[in-house]
């Protein structure tokens, strides 16, 4: 990877943080002065409906909680993607590994957004947002790979434990969607707070429990990709489980309900991924430094006579 494209990449990290920034602020900034409407949605369910701000015709908890990933995106996800920036500029490998992980999370949480929201003013920034982002990665990932993984990590990569926050987290996800699918086919109105469809439970029984339990199974397989897969994969794990703990406390501020045992869990989840994360970083070998020296060799003068 050549200098002048390790900056490009580093310049896309940096717009996609100015972008992501700009539009998190503007969901807390323009959120709303909190007005609500009780509406029943055409299959039956009510639910207080926000009717103020860029987030208004959305269930009054979905505005809560994405207030409080709005909030977890514009105080910790921007600023690591910045740190991130000089260090995908230099082609270190642990910058752009922490780089994919946290576009990986942009990636998704824009994409939900996008699928999620009722339209409204911040939807092209959602989509533009997630568009930038799934280029980024891919286009950092080819480029890590062709500089080359061998000899990058050491034997110290926490294998086992990435493995069970993963696999655990994935089946705990499972257990709880499939239930809330299940129950939502029944002969009672689903729990959908005015959505058409369980387009979280889609996500992520289609996009992040797989990738999971692929991240798992090539760790576990000592695979040198899956090495670099799950310590980006790891940051996007920190974010998300971050994201959700401020979800549901947000949610608690606006409902007065706190769920106790969720927020317990991915509180467990975001410490328990740090600590993974931290090690995943650690076993990362930077690359020898090459010192080229150039030598001017001159002719020896002619002896006298």
């Amino acid at each position: 990877m050549s200098i002048n494209d390790r900056r490009v990449a580093a310049g896309v990290c940096a717009v996609i943080a100015i972008l992501v920034g700009l539009t998190a602020a503007l969901g807390i900034i323009l959120r709303g002065d909190g007005s609500t409407e009780l509406v029943t949605s055409v299959r039956g369910e009510t639910y207080e409906m926000a009717v103020t701000g860029v987030y208004a015709y959305n269930a009054e908890r979905v505005v809560a909680e994405g207030i409080g990933w709005d909030i977890v995106t514009l105080a910790a996800v921007v600023p690591a993607i910045l740190i991130a920036v000089p260090f995908v500029a230099r082609g270190s490998l642990r910058g752009r590994l922490l780089a994919m992980g946290l576009l990986g999370y942009t990636s998704y949480m824009y994409l939900e957004y996008a699928v999620t929201w009722a339209f409204g003013p911040l939807f092209p920034l959602f989509v533009v947002i997630l568009a930038v982002s799934v280029v980024a990665i891919v286009r950092i990932a080819s480029d890590a790979a062709r500089d080359g993984l061998d000899g990058r990590f050491a034997t110290g990569f926490p294998r086992r434990g990435f493995a069970a926050i993963s696999l655990a987290m994935g089946g705990l996800l499972t257990l709880m969607w499939t239930q809330r699918i299940a129950t939502g086919l029944g002969p009672d109105a689903p729990e959908l707070l005015g959505e058409t469809t369980m387009t979280v439970q889609a996500l992520d029984l289609g996009l992040m429990i797989p990738a999971s339990v692929l991240a798992a199974a090539l760790v576990l397989r000592r695979s040198l990709s899956g090495y670099a897969f799950a310590t980006a994969f790891v940051v996007t794990y920190v974010a998300m489980a971050a994201a959700i703990t401020a979800m549901l406390l947000s949610a608690w501020a606006v409902t007065g309900t706190l769920e106790i045992v969720p927020v317990g869990i991915f509180a467990v989840a975001l410490l328990a991924g740090i600590v993974v994360a931290v090690r995943a970083y650690r076993s990362v070998i930077p690359a020898p430094r090459t010192l080229e020296l150039t030598l001017r060799v001159r002719a020896p003068a002619p002896a006298p006579g």
